[in-house]
């Protein structure tokens, strides 16, 4: 199953605004790795925000990358850095 990646304003918003090493590391990810091998279960640490399954989060090294899916398309909404706890 392939899945189709669309990728949000405020998520392209979000990743100019990321320092150049992160940039390069969201980057790759995205829209190389992900972009070609586009299965779910390659995201790290993948979790469910909602109980009806269409918005998750997952972590890219110190960054968090919110994603929604619906069926077969897969749309990167948001990418911030990891919140200190």
């Amino acid at each position: 199953m392939s899945l189709e990646v669309r990728y949000a304003r405020s998520f392209l918003v979000d990743l100019k605004r990321l320092e150049p090493t992160a940039y390069q590391l969201v980057y790759d990810f995205v829209f190389v790795k992900f972009a070609h091998k586009g299965q779910l279960h390659h995201l790290p640490q993948l979790r469910q925000l909602n109980s009806e399954g269409i918005f998750h989060r997952f972590t890219l090294e110190n960054y968090l990358l919110g994603i929604e899916v619906k069926g077969e398309i897969v749309k990167f909404l948001r990418v911030i850095p990891m919140p200190d706890v």
